[in-house]
């Protein structure tokens, strides 16, 4: 998180943003800050986003903003699970989304701006369905889709430009930087030439030297004839396996093979390939044929409501009835139970599905072994060409065995022999190291007779000139062959410059064309633009003014819809008002006594006579209360006093037994005290 933060910021700081922020300031900013601050972010991709949010209101602004992250397609780090958290965060501006969003916008600037500038451009507008029946206005989202296509074609053709690699100034650049080289190697080949020119017969070792270059030049040649011609056998080599080891493969499979059960094994084929061409095929294209109707049917038709849609269900379920209905009397009137039939039928359709299944479990198999065979060719290809062997079977196998055992008994030959060869070495080395010595001895004894006869160092001196002689003529040896090197590298570069002055002739050429192609496609483009938006905004404001009066009736739809429902409502409420009124004066005309009992207005009589009663009984019972309360009250203060004085005794009377106890104690005290 504080590198997620870190990048932030010096993001920020830079161009275009300036904002001067540190990583405390920045971890300091409120949440509409950080939302302005991801919103100029924002605008910095797509200018339309220039704007203060101050001036907007929260859900359009957490509108605006997933739209354009939308087009972007950025993708919440939590997944489509915690869509709703986003977007709330979004809205709140919570820094655990908005850092993040930031952090990915800041990483991809130059792609995203792209992205929104295509974004303009390529994205449809959305016209209902209904409108495109419509001939001017399906004719005109036509020429919208066209034009669409082909400005993604002109863009194609102008980023393929772009990317081609062609630039003059770096050709230039590169043909000056040449230059001057080519002018430093003739100065230093001048140089060399008069340094050479005091050599005797420098002309015939400057042939010399050119001769001993071509043959060079021409080994090389040859080493890489020959390289590829042995990599031309190795392949042929090895495609001969692969043949003869097919061959061998079709050879073990025909030795075991006899003419029955090859007609067998011809017959089941073709049993499997006849069911699948007459029964299952054309049973499967059926089906899809049948679905394929049914789409297009479906896709035919006008767009429907969801009254049609209602509709639709309830015939489907009165359909579904009367099919279930049917079946009950087709079983009750032609299937009895005792029917044979229907078991023969179940044991058939059964048979015919295990069919069907085992058909299906065939063709899975060998598409899967075909699968398998492809796999093991491949592998075995892979192990010949890793390894340079093919895999051994069989006799094969036995006779690599006996190689190897063949093998095995010769390294231990050859083993036995580097240990002899090893004990002699001890030996030879040993030797060497005695006559090492004694030639120290020799030197010491040859030193001490220079110095007697006065020539002390004559050796060492011999040995000097011996090696300085040997130094010269290395290092002449060397001068030579860096002359030979220097004038070979003076005319690989003069070649290379040639080569590379026509070899940037057609570039330059085509480079011209393609400028002028490029300005002919960018006018065009310009044009092409020019016609686009002027098609856009007639078509916005088009779509403006239909979506305006289609939410005008939508609303009025709404209304209406509303109205009705509430119109349906008291209607409903008014016949159950009705039908109570009906009921109730029915039973009250009638002269039954039950069903007069079951009148509301008997049923409210009686509820009030039943009130009327209690509420007598309740006055009585207050009267009652009212005359015992002065007693009572009386009462309950009397037996309040009693407890009082009954508390006041029971603390009397322990306070009583403590101080008898505590008497106790002292006296017990005194007497203990005389005793001693």
């Amino acid at each position: 998180m504080s590198d997620q933060l870190k990048f932030i910021v010096e993001k920020l700081n830079k161009e275009p943003f300036k904002k001067n922020f540190n990583l405390i300031t920045f971890d300091s900013l409120e949440s509409m800050q950080l939302l302005q601050l991801l919103n100029d972010v924002l605008g910095e991709i797509d200018p339309k986003h220039v704007v203060d949010i101050r001036e907007e209101l929260p859900e359009q602004t957490a509108k605006r903003m997933l739209n354009i992250l939308g087009i972007l397609k950025y993708k919440p780090p939590g997944g489509t699970s915690d869509l709703s958290t986003f977007r709330q965060g979004l809205v709140i501006g919570s820094k655990p989304v908005v850092h993040p969003v930031l952090h990915w916008l800041l990483q991809r600037m130059p792609e995203l701006k792209k992205r929104a500038y295509l974004a303009r451009f390529l994205i449809k507008a959305d016209v209902p369905a209904e409108f495109l029946q419509d001939d001017t206005v399906a004719e005109t989202n036509r020429q919208y889709e066209e034009l669409i296509e082909a400005f993604k074609n002109l863009h194609k053709e102008c980023e393929q430009l772009k990317s081609s690699g062609f630039s003059t100034a770096e050709i230039r650049r590169d043909i000056t930087a040449m230059e001057e080289e080519k002018d430093q190697l003739i100065k230093r080949v001048e140089r060399l030439k008069k340094r050479v020119e005091t050599v005797q017969n420098h002309q015939r070792m400057l042939e010399t030297a050119r001769q001993l270059r071509v043959e060079k030049e021409r080994e090389e040649s040859l080493a890489q004839q020959k390289q590829e011609q042995k990599n031309q056998l190795f392949h042929a080599e090895q495609r001969l396996q692969r043949v003869q080891l097919q061959l061998k493969d079709m050879r073990h499979a025909a030795l075991d093979s006899k003419p029955e059960s090859l007609m067998k094994r011809l017959e089941e084929e073709t049993k499997f390939n006849s069911y699948l061409v007459s029964e299952k095929f054309p049973r499967e294209l059926e089906t899809k044929k049948q679905l394929l109707y049914l789409l297009q049917k479906v896709a035919a038709e006008p767009a429907m409501g969801q009254s049609d849609l209602n509709e639709l269900e309830t015939k489907i379920n009165e359909v579904n009835a009367q099919i279930n209905q049917l079946i009950e009397k087709r079983m009750m009137k032609y299937e009895p139970i005792d029917s044979k039939f229907s078991m023969y039928r179940q044991q058939a359709s059964i048979i015919s599905r295990k069919k069907a299944a085992k058909a299906e479990e065939l063709q899975a198999a060998k598409e899967e072994m075909s699968t398998l065979e492809r796999q093991m060719l491949q592998k075995s290809t892979q192990a010949r060409e890793l390894n340079g062997t093919e895999v051994l079977k069989g006799d094969e196998f036995k006779r690599y065995v006996n190689k190897l055992r063949s093998k095995n008994t010769l390294y231990k030959k050859k083993r036995l022999e580097i240990a002899e060869i090893t004990a002699e070495y001890g030996i030879l080395q040993r030797t060497e190291e005695l006559l090492t010595q004694r030639h120290e001895d020799i030197q010491q004894q040859l030193q001490a007779i220079e110095d007697k006869k006065g020539i002390s160092g004559y050796s060492y001196t011999q040995e000097e000139l011996e090696r300085v002689s040997a130094v010269k003529s290395e290092v002449d040896e060397a001068k030579g062959r860096t002359l030979d090197n220097m004038s070979e590298m003076v005319k690989k570069l003069n070649a290379m410059v040639a080569d590379k002055k026509s070899s940037l002739a057609p570039i330059i050429k085509d480079l011209r064309q393609l400028r002028q192609k490029c300005q002919e496609l960018t006018q065009e483009c310009q044009e092409k633009k020019t016609q686009y938006d002027s098609c856009a905004a007639g078509l916005e404001s088009n779509r403006a003014a239909l979506e305006q009066e289609v939410k005008v009736l939508h609303e009025e739809c709404v209304q209406e819809e509303s109205r009705f429902h509430y119109t349906n409502c008291m209607k409903r409420m008014l016949e159950v008002f009705l039908q109570r009124a009906k009921d109730e004066m029915k039973t009250y005309i009638s002269t039954d006594p039950q069903e007069k009992r079951k009148a509301i207005r008997e049923q409210y009589s009686r509820m009030i006579t039943e009130q009327e009663n209690l509420g007598k009984k309740l006055r009585e019972k207050q009267k009652a209360v009212r005359e015992s309360h002065g007693p009572n009250m009386k009462q309950v203060k009397m037996w309040r006093d009693f407890e009082l004085l009954m508390e006041c005794k029971k603390e009397c009377f322990l306070k009583q037994q403590n101080q008898i106890s505590i008497g106790q104690v002292i006296q017990e005290g005194g007497e203990d005290r005389l005793v001693l």
